[in-house]
């Protein structure tokens, strides 16, 4: 099942760690605004999706329709569901000890299997 866009602008949000009204004013709009579009009651304007892409080095197409560019390997042609978009916020709010001991852990478990 393809995300919808309020669905990827919500994940480049949470993948840069940043609030509604962090995001909503790098993006040139109201806080309230982001909600709606983040709950796909319509869609953003042109400037919100070129400064979504400037500002987030976001793949444009990906951004409006979902597709994957084949040329581009970042982080938002992947699909991320939500509980891997929880443990990437949740893995950047610990030291780098701890998440150099997650690292080891989980290729540890990975490993084993």
């Amino acid at each position: 099942m393809s995300l919808s866009m309020g669905e990827r602008i919500r994940i480049i949000r949470k993948s840069n760690s940043l609030n509604q009204v962090e995001f909503s004013n790098f993006i040139g709009v109201s806080q309230g605004t982001l909600s709606e579009l983040e709950q796909d009651k319509y869609k953003p304007s042109i400037d919100a999706i070129l400064a979504i892409k400037d500002r987030f080095n976001t793949d444009i197409e990906w951004l409006i329709f979902g597709n994957k560019n084949t040329e581009n390997k970042g982080i938002f042609n992947l699909a991320i569901e939500g509980q891997e978009l929880d443990l990437i916020s949740l893995f950047r709010e610990l030291t780098k000890n701890d998440k150099d001991e997650i690292v080891e852990f989980i290729k540890l478990k990975i490993s084993r299997y």
